[in-house]
């Protein structure tokens, strides 16, 4: 048991840094980056923690996770404790200490952050989950009775393994829907293997199996079946929708269908989950152009970045129309990017795409910007430089500039609500739709957002679908869940 400092000897220990891999070594392999703490480093860090009287972490997490509680028990070394204090709120820890943005969520509005670097509350989830992963006690979340109700799952992304996971605790029987070929949506062709291995994405799904989810691959609804008819025909009680947005954007300047543009989509999920860094092993070959350029700033661009350096691409190219400080990257990722030798060209926007009478693509013309007023999003607009145009050799461009929602649930749903982009109309509490029993969440409310984002709106819609489960029971006093 660790001896328990006063707050002021806490606030003297500096915040641990992730151990990671070398800039050099990595830009060549897909390992995992980030390395995790050593059980010391972790009860150290754990240390920094105030035990706040009213913590504000609790509430910056989008799942509620009792923070200040498992990191005690970090704190104490009851590693097993600390993980089952986090499952009671959140099933994919393992994923989320990896992923999220915890620097804008919870240890932004850490005390300890007032004066000096906040605790490193993400990197203590990951480290109490990957204990488990390594051969610790297996923390499973106890299920209630059940209550003969199902309910289908559209999505087996963060928000449909979030609901499906709040379901089964819940005793409703729960069926997944995904239209690919394994389970995970963008934690598995999204996001890269160095910065999420799949195995751990696989593992969070082999637990779910065991509270009794069931799986469904290889179906793709909207062509299978409807909404309605899962409900209709196919005998569910209620439906979440949680498909996401995967729906690539493309800027719409002259040079686009040459041979060698790419959605950042494409790219990843070839890479990801179709294992094309493995080819030939996995027959499944990967464009990677000798110099590429990625446009975009984002999380996903710097996974393209990162992706094609690690594939053996020479000059790897950022294209971002703003300064570094207006990139909405992570700023851990930006820094590993930088560190692993991306060029990156801040104020510099493409405007036509180049190419070849074979219809390969040769270069790519920019612009030079310069930021004027802030615009809708509070960051400045960027303006073009007038004669400023100049071109870039690569033969390889990634668009990695947003995703749209995916259109096939939606366009085959009569009489689902739907915004101007094309997202569904959810109330914000219960994630119900326009239609009675059809609840969605996710990307594809929101629009592309953070993984943690959609797990919170996978576990509300869960409690949403609950609640209306139960007034339907009501409704009909006495009746089984079958006869209603």
């Amino acid at each position: 048991m660790a001896e328990k400092l006063k707050p002021a000897e806490r606030l003297k220990i500096p915040r641990h840094p992730m151990p990671a891999q070398d800039p050099v070594e990595r830009r060549s392999n897909f390992s995992e980056v980030a390395l995790g703490y050593t059980p010391e480093m972790a009860m150290e860090e754990a240390q920094r923690c105030l035990e706040c009287k009213k913590p504000h972490c609790i509430d910056g997490c989008p799942v509620g996770i009792d923070i200040p509680a498992f990191i005690v028990e970090v704190r104490e070394g009851r590693f097993d404790k600390a993980l089952e204090i986090i499952k009671q709120t959140n099933t994919l820890p393992a994923i989320c200490g990896r992923v999220c943005p915890q620097e804008d969520q919870c240890e932004q509005v850490c005390v300890v952050g007032n004066k000096y670097k906040p605790v490193a509350i993400g990197r203590l989830e990951r480290f109490v989950a990957d204990i488990e992963l390594t051969g610790g006690t297996v923390s499973m979340p106890a299920a209630a009775e059940k209550t003969g109700y199902k309910v289908a799952i559209i999505g087996s992304g963060p928000a449909g393994l979030a609901c499906a996971a709040e379901l089964a605790r819940m005793g409703h029987d729960v069926t997944i829907f995904e239209a690919l070929h394994k389970p995970g949506g963008v934690l598995v062709y999204g996001i890269p293997e160095f910065r999420l291995p799949k195995s751990i994405v696989q593992y969070e799904i082999d637990n779910l199996k065991k509270m009794g989810v069931e799986i469904r691959c290889n179906y793709v609804i909207g062509k299978i079946a409807t909404v309605r008819e899962l409900m209709e025909e196919w005998g569910y009680d209620a439906v979440f929708i949680g498909t996401g947005a995967g729906l690539p954007y493309f800027m719409g300047i002259p040079g686009e269908n040459y041979i060698g543009v790419l959605s950042a989509n494409e790219f990843l999920t070839r890479v990801n989950l179709m294992k094309g860094y493995n080819f030939p092993e996995y027959d499944t070959p990967v464009q990677v152009g000798r110099r590429v350029a990625v446009v975009g700033s984002g999380n996903v661009a710097m996974d393209c970045l990162r992706t094609a350096m690690r594939l053996g691409s020479e000059h790897v190219i950022c294209l971002y129309r703003r300064t570094r400080a207006e990139s909405p990257a992570r700023l851990e990722e930006l820094e590993h990017a930088e560190e692993e030798g991306i060029d990156f060209r801040w104020l510099t926007s493409p405007v036509e795409v180049l190419g070849n009478d074979d219809g390969m693509v040769t270069g790519v013309r920019v612009i030079k910007m310069e930021l004027g007023e802030p615009d809708a999003s509070g960051r400045r607009r960027p303006v073009p430089i007038e004669g400023s145009e100049y071109e870039i050799e690569v033969d390889e461009v990634i668009m990695a500039i947003g995703q749209g929602p995916n259109p096939l649930v939606t366009q085959t749903t009569e009489g689902l609500e739907l915004n101007r982009w094309g997202n569904i109309v959810a109330d914000e509490e219960t994630m119900a739709t326009s239609i009675p029993g059809v609840f969605a969440g996710g990307d594809i409310v929101t629009g592309a957002a953070t993984v943690i984002l959609a797990m919170g709106a996978g576990k509300k819609a869960a409690c949403g679908i609950d609640g209306f489960l139960r007034k339907k029971r009501e409704a009909v006093p006495g009746a089984s869940a079958a006869a209603v």
